[in-house]
Order: C-alpha cells, then sequence, then structure tokens
C-alpha cells in the first residue's frame, strides 16, 4: 500500500511538473495573442483590458499589417523563400541519408559535416555564409536567401530520414529488384512509402527553420525588398515601435500551430500507407 501511494504521488507530482514546465516555456508566446488586440499603442495591458471592456479591443493593428506594403512584400518573400529552400533542402538531405545509411569511409566525418549547421553558433554561420555570398553576388537576392536556409534546414531532413532508415527492411528493396522492378520504380513504390513520415517530419522543420530565420537574413537581405518577415519585425522593432508587430506575431503563432497539426495529420496518413502491402509490379 505504501509502495502504490508513493507511485502515486509521483505520478501527480511528475505531471505538475511537466505542466508547470510547458506553461512556463509557451506564456510568453500567448500573452502576445491578447495584446495583439490592444486598442491603444501600447505594449502593455491597459486597464480597460484587465476589466474586458469592449472598447480596449480593436483589430486596428491587424488592418494596418495587412494594408501596409511592406508587410506584404516581407510575408510573400517568407513563403517564397520557405517553400523553395524547404524543396531544396528536402530533395538533397533525402538523398544524403539514403548514401549515408550504406556503409562509407569517413562516413562520421561527413554526417558531422552536414549536421555542422545545427550546432555552430548561427551568427558565425550568417557571417561566413554572407562573406562568401558577398564575393559570388549572392548578398540581396532571393538565391542566396534560398541557398542559405536550405543550408540551416539540411541537417533536420538527414536526422529525420536517418531515424526512419534505422528501422527499415532493405530485403523489401532486394526483393523488388530480383523481382524484375526498375531501381527507380523500387524506391518510388517501396523505399519512399516507408521512409515518408521522416521525410515529412524533416520538411516540417526545414519550412519551420526558413520561416522563423532572422540572423541570416539579416545578413543577406540588406534592401528592404527581400525582407522576410523575422527581418521586418526585427527592423521594426529598432527604428519605429509600433503593436503592428504583436499582430503579426500573432499572426505567425496560428501560421505555425495549423503548420504542426497539418504535418501530423500527413504524418498519421503516410504511417497508415506504409503500413499496407506494397507492390511492385
Amino acid at each position: 500500500m505504501n509502495g502504490y501511494t508513493i507511485e502515486t504521488a509521483w505520478s501527480v507530482l511528475f505531471r505538475v511538473i511537466c505542466w508547470t514546465i510547458l506553461i512556463f516555456l509557451i506564456a510568453p508566446i500567448f500573452v502576445i495573442i491578447p495584446l495583439s488586440f490592444n486598442a491603444e499603442p501600447y505594449f502593455t495591458f491597459t486597464s480597460g483590458m484587465l476589466h474586458l471592456r469592449s472598447e480596449a479591443f480593436s483589430t486596428r493593428w491587424y488592418d494596418a499589417f495587412v494594408s501596409d506594403a511592406g508587410w506584404m512584400v516581407a510575408v510573400r518573400n517568407s513563403f517564397l523563400v520557405g517553400i523553395l529552400s524547404t524543396l531544396l533542402a528536402t530533395t538533397l538531405g533525402t538523398l544524403a541519408a539514403l548514401g549515408l545509411n550504406k556503409p562509407l569511409p569517413l562516413r562520421s566525418l561527413i554526417v558531422s559535416l552536414l549536421l555542422a549547421p545545427m550546432i555552430v553558433p548561427i551568427i558565425v554561420l550568417a557571417a561566413g555564409t554572407y562573406f562568401v555570398f558577398a564575393k559570388v553576388g549572392l548578398v540581396d537576392s532571393y538565391l542566396g536567401l534560398v541557398l542559405a536556409h536550405a543550408t540551416l534546414g539540411l541537417p533536420f531532413v538527414v536526422v529525420t530520414v536517418l531515424a526512419s532508415l534505422s528501422n527499415f527492411d532493405h530485403g523489401l528493396v532486394r526483393a523488388g529488384l530480383i523481382s524484375g522492378a526498375h531501381p527507380t520504380m523500387v524506391f518510388r513504390r517501396i523505399t519512399l512509402p516507408l521512409i515518408a513520415p521522416g521525410v515529412l517530419s524533416g520538411a516540417a522543420l526545414a519550412f519551420v527553420t526558413s520561416f522563423d530565420e532572422a540572423v541570416i537574413t539579416l545578413f543577406l537581405s540588406p534592401s528592404p525588398g527581400y525582407y522576410t518577415v523575422p527581418r521586418k519585425m526585427w527592423s521594426g522593432l529598432r527604428e519605429q515601435i509600433s503593436p503592428t508587430i504583436l499582430a503579426v506575431a500573432t499572426t505567425w503563432i496560428v501560421l505555425s500551430l495549423v503548420l504542426m497539426i497539418l504535418m501530423g495529420v500527413l504524418r498519421r496518413q503516410s504511417v497508415k500507407r506504409s503500413a499496407k502491402p506494397i507492390s511492385v509490379v
């Protein structure tokens, strides 16, 4: 009985600790949401907001966000760079993981180099990227942003795909090849469906990394025409503090949550598809 009581108490305490840590982590994020509806140009809760008066709340900052051409350019750039860099990082990362899943000389060194962007301080990586890209004319260009953001997202794809390949049954590939299927068909019908959850997870992480990146963009996008939303927010905080930034941040939080839910649904569907019998003919 005593052992059961101690186990129950520890279980309750463990849940309390977990919920406390979770609330501590997400509270600074979600406190932005009500502040973005502040009718006054302040970054704090007014007396009217605390007393839930209707006149204290307004969507004026969302209207300012949507009607501002500079913010709309930044939104377009964020989606354009995020999608293109995700496609590039996912393609290269998946191919790299497939190659690294086989015995290779200096495999550990290659993996370490591919994962370096996750380990090296971002300011060091940004400075190095700037000096290299400046010499080849990639500063203030979409190509430079896409390549830099793809470099940051590639390690996440490699890690997640390698994790999927760790439990991969290579006998299925050999069986497909012995059956006379072309290697391309074997990859499309066997390998890709089975590693799809890892590929999708890596793609989601790569997109979120690009969507949230500000430091490298600070170096590579000095001109407003190439600002992404995080870069625009940084510029707004330095030059003109406005609650519009809170409206933008709230919009970005909602988009991130929608993306996480969507990727969770896609991953469950991929797992179900990979569990079905696979045909290579």
